[in-house]
């Protein structure tokens, strides 16, 4: 298992071939796990990423949306407590929540995660990587050098996606924000409208509409927020947005959009004949798979995402057990965490068959998406669930019982807050009395959702959840309560 490179620079990448037993093309949070994981299996590695380690995740996401919206969390935490609310003077010093943003995204620098690759140890390689055939990798850099990468045993696909602009005319031609600029933005708009009602959109709108965006307008295509989740979900975020001075329009698109100057105002013009100027357009409508030039068809693929996958990350269509495809760019889940769980696995898959083992144990298959995973949408109130929704799975054929409860009912939760409002459900398989889905919106909610995902995914029966006794008085006494209302 010996390799051949040098050191790697951020500026620049190894400058001769490299010869590993894996080959990890793409950067992200499943990227750097699935190396991680198969160094930890004994196996060599080397990281290929042209853009900064850590991925989208890290720098344009997860972590810097969380650490916008915290602050507005804090300030509405604080407002809803008698005699802390009155403690609350002057505005927001959006200049120190921007510095504390940069921070949690170490300055766009990315010297630390490629330290922290290299010592696991693994080899980072900068570039663009693209197959040239089974188990061989091309990383090409800017100048159009390159480096050959040949894997012994296998190639990990971590590429991820990328967002996807919706076909109305002059849209593209009007650099309209994306996740990476509303995340990285220096100074809010004043007007600013958003396309979309998925989680980017709900939560960049609420941020940005208290960092600065005075005239916030979201334009919903269909009827609902959050239209993946639970109806009551969306309901309790639009009375929130709306009570903040946030307008959601429903039913309402651009049919063609105008910018004749780049620093200029955007111009949207409505399907309903109307129009809307803002200073800036955030499209947040959903996003593809990242995968032109990744050479697919070099191995008998179709140049097109996401890429089918198995329980074991193994892509389908290609021949041997090389190819896998951990992250958004499988489809499974576009989610962190389950690119990371994707990832774990398929490390250890790899590195059992790299040594003989047995590949086919209960922790080398994947289950969590077909159950329905976590999320958690970190808006005001947040919205968290797992596993499927009541219309899901009456769709799949599930003797379905419901259960709700109104969460303002328990005591943790006004005791949190004065006029909590929140919801919790609960959808059960009644056939086998376990539970199918859990969703939970309210402040504060997030922290409720780990101990739904292990009822869901363990399938734990109603009788012995039961015996789980909850806490007095915590938020988390809403099982008592979903469970009493289902009769035990």
């Amino acid at each position: 298992m010996s390799q051949q490179h040098t050191s790697p620079h951020p500026g620049g990448g190894a400058e001769a071939d490299v010869d590993v037993d894996v080959v990890v093309i793409g950067g992200g949070p499943a990227g750097e796990i699935a190396v991680a994981r198969a160094v930890r299996g004994g196996l060599t590695a080397a990281l290929v990423e042209s853009r900064l380690a850590g991925g989208e995740c890290a720098y344009y996401a997860c972590v810097p949306s969380k650490a916008l919206l915290r602050p507005m969390e804090s300030v509405d935490e604080a407002r809803r407590v008698r005699g802390v609310a009155a403690a609350l003077t002057g505005s927001v010093d959006v200049p120190a929540v921007l510095a504390r943003r940069d921070e949690t995204i170490y300055h766009l620098d990315d010297s630390k995660q490629v330290a922290w690759v290299e010592s696991l140890p693994a080899v980072m390689v900068r570039g663009f990587g693209r197959l040239r055939g089974p188990r061989l990798v091309e990383a090409v850099r800017p100048d159009g050098t390159g480096t050959e990468l040949r894997a012994r045993h296998a190639v990990i696909l971590a590429t991820g996606t990328e967002p996807a602009l919706p076909s109305i005319p002059g849209l593209a031609e009007a650099n309209p924000w994306t996740n990476r600029e509303a995340t990285t933005f220096t100074k809010a708009p004043r007007r600013l409208a958003v396309i979309g009602a998925g989680p980017v959109a709900c939560e960049m709108a609420q941020a940005l509409h208290f960092l600065g965006a005075e005239e916030t307008t979201i334009l919903v295509r269909g009827h609902r927020l959050l239209a993946r989740t639970e109806p009551f979900a969306g309901e309790l975020l639009l009375e929130e947005m709306r009570r903040k001075g946030i307008d959601v329009r429903f039913g309402r698109q651009p049919v063609r959009v105008d910018r004749a100057d780049a620093d200029g105002p955007v111009t949207l013009h409505l399907d309903d004949g109307g129009t809307l100027e803002v200073d800036e357009l955030l499209v947040a409508t959903g996003r593809r798979s990242a995968v032109d030039g990744l050479g697919l068809d070099t191995v008998g693929l179709e140049p097109t995402g996401p890429l089918r996958v198995g329980p074991d990350m193994r892509v389908e269509g290609v021949a041997g057990d090389w190819l896998y495809a951990v992250g958004d760019v499988n489809g499974l889940d576009l989610l962190t965490h389950m690119g990371k769980y994707q990832a774990r696995l398929c490390g250890d898959v790899i590195a059992a068959r790299a040594a003989g083992r047995p590949d086919d144990l209960p922790g080398l298959r994947e289950i969590a998406d077909g159950l329905g995973a976590p999320q958690v949408v970190f808006t005001d109130p947040q919205v968290c669930c797992v596993g499927r929704t009541e219309e899901a799975a009456r769709a799949e054929g599930f003797d379905v019982r419901v259960v709700e409860y109104d969460l303002a009912q328990v005591t943790g939760a006004y005791l949190q807050a004065d006029g909590y409002r929140g919801r919790a459900k609960a959808v059960v398989d009644e056939r086998r009395r376990v539970l199918l889905g859990v969703t939970f919106v309210g402040p504060g909610v997030a922290d409720l959702l780990h101990s739904a995902t292990i009822a869901v995914v363990g399938e734990v029966p109603m009788e012995r959840l039961w015996h789980a006794v909850p806490v007095f008085p915590a938020v988390s006494e809403i099982w008592l309560h979903l469970l009493e209302e289902y009769g035990l």
